[in-house]
Formats: C-alpha cells, sequence, structure tokens
C-alpha cells in the first residue's frame, strides 16, 4: 500500500476540484478530503484535518487548501512525507487583501451569494476560460454545496492567515510548487517566492494558458505532476 494522500480544496470547492486527477492518483492509495468549510480559523481546520487523517501521510492543497497545509505543516510537520502547494501563496492576510473578502462576506450574509460566485468566477480562470460553460457550472455547484454559510466561514479563516513565509525554510519533505500561467489570484511570482524559500527538495511547475483552477484547467499537466511528486 503506498503513502495516503490528503487532499485540501479551495475556498468554495470541494472534492470535485480533484475529479480529474483522482482515477490516476487512487489506485493502491487512500485518498482523504479535508473538511475545510465547519471552522472559521486556520488553526481549527488544521486541527480537524489532524484528527482524522492517517498518522503519516502526503498533502496536496489548492488556493486555501494551502493555507491550511501551511498550518498543518506548523502542528504536526512530523506526519507529512510530502506536500504539494498548488495556487496558492505564503504571504499573510492584510487589511488592503481582507477587504474585497469583507465585501463578499457582507453579499453573501445579505441572501446575494449568488453575486458573490459571479464575481469569484471573473477571476477563477484564465480569460480564455470564462466562457467554458461546464467549467463555470461545475465551479458554481461546488460553492452552492459550501452554501453561504460555510463560505463565510472560510472567509474568516483566509483573512487571520499568517505569514507562511517565516516557516518555508523549515519545509524539508519533497515539495511540488504548482502555478497557473495566467493566476490572477495568486499569480506566478508567489509560488516562485515559495519555492525559493523552501528548504528541502522543491519543484516549481508554471501551467501555460491555465488560471486559478488548475486542476481542472489543466488536469492532465497537474495529474502528470502529481504522479511524478508521488513517485
Amino acid at each position: 500500500m503506498t503513502e495516503p494522500l490528503v487532499l485540501i480544496p479551495g475556498l468554495s470547492c470541494d472534492a470535485r476540484l480533484y475529479s480529474q486527477q483522482w482515477p490516476a492518483l487512487a489506485p493502491g492509495r487512500p485518498i482523504f478530503v479535508a473538511e475545510h468549510d465547519r471552522d472559521d480559523g486556520l488553526r481549527a481546520i488544521a486541527e480537524r484535518l489532524l484528527r482524522a487523517a492517517p498518522e503519516r501521510f502526503a498533502l496536496c492543497g489548492l488556493s486555501m487548501g494551502g493555507y491550511i497545509a501551511f498550518e498543518v505543516m506548523r502542528q504536526a510537520p512530523q506526519r507529512v512525507t510530502r506536500l504539494a502547494l498548488l495556487d496558492t501563496s505564503a504571504k499573510p492576510a492584510t487589511p488592503e487583501t481582507n477587504a474585497p473578502r469583507e465585501q463578499m462576506i457582507a453579499l453573501a450574509q445579505k441572501g446575494a451569494f449568488d453575486n458573490v460566485t459571479t464575481l469569484l468566477w471573473q477571476k477563477l480562470v484564465a480569460p480564455s476560460r470564462l466562457t467554458d460553460e461546464p467549467l463555470r457550472l461545475l465551479a458554481r455547484a461546488m460553492a452552492e454545496t459550501i452554501g453561504a454559510d460555510g463560505f463565510v466561514r472560510q472567509q474568516r479563516a483566509i483573512m487571520g492567515r499568517p505569514d507562511s513565509r517565516l516557516g518555508l525554510a523549515a519545509i524539508t519533505v519533497p515539495t511540488l510548487v504548482l502555478v497557473g500561467e495566467e493566476d490572477l489570484i495568486t499569480p506566478p511570482e508567489h509560488a516562485q517566492e515559495m519555492a525559493a524559500g523552501i528548504g528541502g527538495p522543491a519543484r516549481l511547475v508554471t501551467i501555460p494558458g491555465c488560471g486559478h483552477l488548475s486542476t481542472l484547467e489543466a488536469p492532465d499537466a497537474v495529474t502528470a505532476e502529481l504522479l511524478a511528486w508521488l513517485s
């Protein structure tokens, strides 16, 4: 049996975020998907993940999932065998980055969650994919599953995230840092900063023509990189 894999979805996403990778990653490998919509702080989310996860596991997170992965590395680095950081950032929350999140929270709490998902879509994918209706509908379906209340809790958790750059040098497990070349939310320079700061072996991959939802926009390329990372 190969090492278990824990997947952490991004904001307003669920296990379907990794649906295109699952068939290739699952054979002979236990896969667990973290619950990340029930707590409003990264510490509590990571604690919930660690209670449910196997004793040792490979850890992969996209976007918000990366913020949670960093918190797992702070709490229990000895349990993580390897790390994949997809379309995420080690930078802390700031008043400037939190302001639009507060606006989205206000919309969600006023019953305008549909407006929130529409606004998010404009930045989630590469410009060339904005008219991809099946992809848009999948992103919307995931958001509806998380729901407005879960979305608000997730945003509160993200808004409290610390500066994970301070702990990059302490990460010594094999690490994949992957980003879409056209990621507007966590652009390639964020990935470059993480890869350069990680203390252990880190592979930096930039996927051309891809935005923030790399696992769905460029599934074959991401799957190939994850298989190489796990090998």
